[in-house]
């Protein structure tokens, strides 16, 4: 299984809608700060996804599911994303819309257990021989170039490291001296070289150079302790997903037809399951030796009435996995059709026997003094000044029409007040944008009465 050179695939994150969230905003008994880590009221569900974080932190939750359920822009998201912060950054996160299963390219099945493998984390340890030190020498020996011409070429590379304990020369392969010139290092950097695999990485300059120019763009690292040669811990986190990609692409060779069949390649390739099964094995067989360990994520299904019946069915089976994240869904429908089964109608679009293995959290609509106090969050994260009338005349904004849409009316507003000559924000700037831009309830109105005068 191929594991050296895994290059993440984990989706970049949507933050700019949230990226005032920080966490929970609990205490340490795990009960809510009403105003904390970015969130604003909601107590109750705050609280609960508290304790599913404790649940998850205990590992007591693999194979379960929640479900964020509530009106549009109660911050069901918001949660979702604060759970995530709190398990931290090293747990995966893969947050996805319930629509994205209906693709052209590849099966719906094939892409939830895509998601549910890009949730699910590899903590790989491995003890590795290397040679660690500030380099006190690097002379690379030079010779005559064996295929004749004018150049010489390097024949080897002898190179001085020093440690707390002491010093070594080494004489090292020419191959080395390549990667030690992609790596920039020079005298006084501290540097690390696997023993098996030559691989050279450069941690930094060593701290005794910290005071060597008045302005420093260096990171300055301590001399390393111990022996030059030493058995060192490396740690490297991959998802699943990532294995199976790495796992999956075909090694072509170099001549035009496997070029030529790697470009025409579709870019949406599916993930057969026994190259999956052959991946568990070996994943099983590194945790059975200690050699890693699993690290299961979250995956934020959001929309999930989009799904039909043959994805819930799915879901649950795959729910039951001994190898499984923790499932967070949402959504914004009461009782409706289950897509694909036209016939049943059922709580928030979704089949009785997932329900039953699934907790709830619910989340209520802002008050107008939160919506005033999140509207100045969004504010200050936005890097925008408002006055108190004008956050007020906000707010009255968002309590008749709905959070969403008065967040989005900042903006704006900002430039209407640098137009009209305002280093902040006030009430005529937001009454100004507020006569520009219709939110839904008010331009469906007008439209109907439009229809009205016109139909008679």
């Amino acid at each position: 299984m191929n594991i050296e050179e895994v290059k993440s695939t984990v989706k970049t994150q949507r933050i700019s809608a949230h990226s005032h969230i920080k966490g929970l905003g609990l205490d340490e008994n795990g009960v809510p700060i009403p105003i904390a880590a970015g969130l604003v009221g909601q107590e109750n569900a705050r609280e609960a996804a508290g304790i599913v974080v404790d649940m998850i932190k205990s590992k007591k939750m693999a194979g379960r599911a929640i479900l964020m359920a509530g009106p549009p822009g109660t911050g069901k998201t918001a949660i979702a994303l604060a759970i995530a912060q709190e398990l931290g950054s090293k747990v995966p996160f893969c947050p996805m819309v319930g629509s994205e299963v209906f693709s052209s390219e590849i099966k719906k099945t094939e892409v939830l257990m895509e998601n549910f493998r890009r949730a699910i984390g590899l903590r790989i340890k491995e003890t590795k021989e290397v040679y660690e030190g500030e380099v006190t020498e690097l002379t690379p020996v030079e010779t005559e170039n064996p295929m004749g011409g004018y150049g010489k070429t390097v024949s080897h590379v002898i190179i001085g490291l020093k440690t707390a304990k002491g010093t070594k020369q080494l004489k090292l392969d020419p191959s080395i001296h390549e990667s030690l010139s992609k790596e920039k290092v020079e005298v006084g950097d501290v540097i690390y070289i696997e023993a098996n695999s030559g691989a050279v990485k450069r941690q930094g300059r060593s701290d005794t150079f910290a005071t060597e120019y008045d302005l420093e763009a260096e990171e300055y690292v301590p001399l390393p302790k111990g022996e030059v040669h030493k058995k060192k811990e490396v740690i490297q986190d991959v998802t699943l997903h990532d294995l199976d990609v790495a796992n999956a692409r075909p090694q072509g060779g170099q001549d035009i037809l496997s070029m030529m069949g790697q470009l025409i390649k579709s870019k949406k390739t599916e993930i057969t399951d026994k190259l999956r099964t052959e991946i568990n094995k070996v994943v099983n067989s590194y945790i059975d030796q200690g050699i890693a360990e699993l690290v299961p994520g979250v995956l934020f299904i959001d929309e999930i009435h989009m799904l039909d019946i043959e994805t819930f069915t799915y879901l649950h089976q795959a729910l039951e996995s001994s190898i499984a994240p923790i499932v967070v869904f949402a959504t914004n429908r009461g009782r409706c059709h289950v897509r694909g089964a036209e016939d049943i109608i059922s709580p928030h679009g979704m089949p009785m026997d997932l329900l039953d293995r699934i907790l709830i959290i619910r989340t209520l609509p802002y008050s107008k003094q939160e919506m005033t106090e999140i509207l100045k969050l969004r504010a200050q994260t936005e890097g925008l000044s408002i006055d108190a009338d004008g956050l007020t005349k906000l707010s009255e904004i968002g309590a008749q029409s709905t959070l969403r849409f008065a967040v989005q009316l900042l903006t704006p507003a900002n430039l209407t007040a640098k137009v009209n000559g305002r280093s902040s924000i006030s009430k005529e700037d937001i009454t100004e944008v507020g006569s520009l831009f219709l939110d839904a309830k008010s331009s469906a109105r007008l439209l109907s009465q439009h229809r009205d005068k016109f139909m008679k």
